[in-house]
Formats: structure tokens, C-alpha cells, sequence
């Protein structure tokens, strides 16, 4: 997956840095080694107790030792990664010299407290009761059924990326960040249907309709098709 960081990491080596985009575990080719030190893939009925978040740091931090350093100028997480990125700072500040967290903030370590549910599925049942009923993408992306509809969908893997990467992009007319007035089903229905999906639909489905046009996508000048074929 580096090859999605390619236009950051260029210009930082280019600067002098050392730049390493590594796949978390269970990301691109990662594979697990099982009893008899056989590798094969994940499967969604896995114990995800090798995921937690403390296994996922102290993969960055082997790493970083792996390469033959003691020290990081920086720490660069996205998305599920800052999360991943904001523990490295916390817990080895000796080696993370600085963190940049991007898309997702860092809400900190947890609490002494008994767990509590994540807030988004505390209003699943009230997104399911909208007209049209709706879910949230990461519920979904929680399902058996999630990585087969994304990974073999109908028209292919292609057009399905590119409808996908639009609607995320500034390109698409509709993306109009805003603050949300309140944490409710109802208004979390104002979110774009990548977010916040109709009950019954892949996000295949979702995304198909907002599709770019040909012409848009032969201008388009951050992911043109051959970057998008890799």
C-alpha cells in the first residue's frame, strides 16, 4: 500500500528523509505465520486479539530497530493509522520525534473505566428506522460479505476505485464539510452516503451513481488512470 503515500514520500526523500510507508498487519500482503511457522492469509473468523493496538506500535517500533535505527524524525499515521501513529508518540516519544496524524484524530490512551461502545453503534438502530433506512460504512465494512463486494465488485475494480476516490475528493460537487449541530441518526444522515450508506446497498452501489464522467477523469491531475491501474 506505500504506493498510495508515493506523493508524499517523494518530495520528504527528496529532502534528505529516509522514507518508509510499511503495510500494517492485515493490510496488502501481509500474512500471518501460523503453528508450524506456515504463512497463509487472515480470515474474517480470526481471533483479532493479534490486532490490538499495542501489537500494532511495537510493529513500528520493530521496524524502525529492523532498519537500523534508534530514533525517528517523525511519525506519519492515516486514517486507522493515526491512531496507530499517536500510540508510537506516546509510548516511545524516544524514538518518535514528532507526529503527524492525518484524517483521524488521536482520542488518547483509554480510560481505567469499563469499555464502552463505540457512540456509532449506539444509533445504529435509529439510522436503520430513517426513511430511507441507512447504516454506517464501518458497520458495514465489519460484515462477512464487505471484502468480497469491494474486492470482485460488478463492473470491476477499476471503475469501482474511481467512483470511490471521487466522491472522497474535493472534486465531487457535493463534498461540503461542515460541523454537525448535534450526534443524532438524523443528522448523522446529512453525511455523504460513503459515510453514512442506504441500509441495503454495497459501497459498490453507493458510489456507482457519483461516478466521474470520462472527461473528467482524462483531466483529472492526482489520479489519472494508469496511477489508479497500480
Amino acid at each position: 500500500l506505500s504506493y498510495s503515500w508515493r506523493k508524499v514520500m517523494i518530495p520528504l526523500s527528496a529532502a534528505g528523509y529516509y522514507v518508509v510507508a510499511p503495510d500494517q498487519r492485515g493490510y496488502g500482503h501481509t500474512k500471518r505465520r501460523g503453528i508450524n511457522q506456515e504463512y497463509d492469509n487472515f480470515a474474517f473468523t480470526d481471533d483479532l486479539a493479534p490486532f490490538r493496538m499495542l501489537n500494532l506500535t511495537t510493529d513500528i517500533v520493530s521496524l524502525v530497530y529492523a532498519l537500523g535505527y534508534t530514533a525517528a524524525a517523525a511519525v506519519i499515521g492515516h486514517d486507522f493509522g493515526s491512531t496507530v501513529a499517536g500510540y508510537c508518540a506516546l509510548i516511545r516519544p524516544d524514538i518518535f520525534k514528532s507526529v503527524v496524524l492525518m484524517s483521524a484524530p488521536y482520542l488518547g490512551p483509554p480510560t481505567l473505566d469499563s469499555p464502552s461502545p463505540l457512540p456509532i453503534k449506539m444509533f445504529s438502530d435509529g439510522l436503520a428506522s430513517l426513511t430511507p433506512p441507512r447504516k454506517y460504512y464501518v458497520l458495514y465494512y465489519s460484515t462477512p460479505q464487505a471484502n468480497d463486494d469491494m474486492h470482485d465488485p460488478p463492473r470491476g475494480l477499476h471503475q469501482f476505485l474511481r467512483a470511490y476516490y471521487h466522491v472522497k475528493s474535493g472534486d465531487w460537487h457535493a463534498n461540503t464539510p461542515h460541523r454537525l449541530p448535534a450526534l443524532s441518526a438524523s443528522v448523522l444522515a446529512q453525511l455523504p452516503l460513503y459515510y453514512v450508506m442506504n441500509l441495503n446497498q454495497t459501497m459498490p452501489q453507493t458510489v456507482e451513481s457519483d461516478e466521474p464522467s470520462q472527461d473528467h477523469v482524462d483531466a483529472n491531475p492526482w489520479l489519472p488512470d494508469d496511477e489508479l491501474g497500480v
